[in-house]
């Protein structure tokens, strides 16, 4: 696997190379430290990207064109934008723009970890503290997804879980049936041997799979798939 990580901090490049280490035994970085070597990596067809690690604030960056630029001449390679913002305007902007994830620096490295893996296998990662708030603005984010999700999505809309098993992980299910219990996030968490951070990343994932605006919906969508 070989992942571009964009920042110009040395210490966020080293600490995020350190937790994607976790990813996979080969994991080969490549790091940009400004507008210039970000440019020189993306166009290099010689050389394809698996995963793109990218910070907007960069040396000769101006706002998210270099995102954009990518988007363009590298359309297949998963976007995470890792930002000292949690600004629900740009968060909007950036995955109507194409970007599979949005994770603040703020967040903690198993966070950064879990929503790199969920990118990895096909979803996008919004932030679970401003998800609510973009919604709450009326918009939900366009999300591109996998071919076998899109021919499944009429059997999606009739409620079916095995039409579910497609567009989610089998650990989303597992959260979607401990949800549709009533339990609370840190129960499910106890319960599946993952941290709350993880738990909100599947929950916002398994909310964008029913349809759903939040909790309570959820739950009430669950039950109808999970119940006998």
């Amino acid at each position: 696997m070989r992942v571009l990580i964009a920042d110009d901090h040395r210490l966020i490049v080293e600490g995020v190379k350190t937790k994607l280490s976790e990813l996979e035994h080969q994991v080969e970085f490549v790091v940009a430290m400004n507008i210039a070597e970000f440019d020189a990596v993306v166009n290099r067809p010689d050389s394809p990207l698996d995963l793109a690690i990218i910070d907007i604030s960069m040396p000769g960056a101006q706002g998210h064109r270099h995102i954009a630029e990518m988007r363009r001449v590298a359309a297949d390679v998963p976007i995470i934008v890792l930002s000292g913002s949690e600004d629900t305007e740009l968060i909007r902007t950036l995955l109507e723009l194409g970007v599979q994830g949005f994770i603040p620096k703020a967040y903690s490295p198993d966070v950064m970890l879990s929503a790199v893996r969920l990118v990895l296998s096909g979803g996008v990662y919004v932030p679970p503290l401003l998800l609510a708030g973009v919604q709450a603005r009326g918009w939900t984010p366009a999300v591109e997804m996998p071919a076998a999700a899109r021919n499944l999505s009429a059997t999606v809309e009739q409620h079916s879980l095995d039409g579910l098993r497609q567009i989610l992980t089998e650990r989303q299910i597992d959260v979607m049936r401990l949800l549709s219990q009533g339990k609370p996030n840190k129960l499910i968490a106890r319960n599946l041997g993952i941290s709350e951070g993880t738990v909100k990343i599947h929950l916002a994932a398994i909310f964008r799979a029913l349809n759903v605006r939040n909790r309570v919906e959820a739950v009430v969508a669950s039950r109808r798939l999970v119940e006998p």
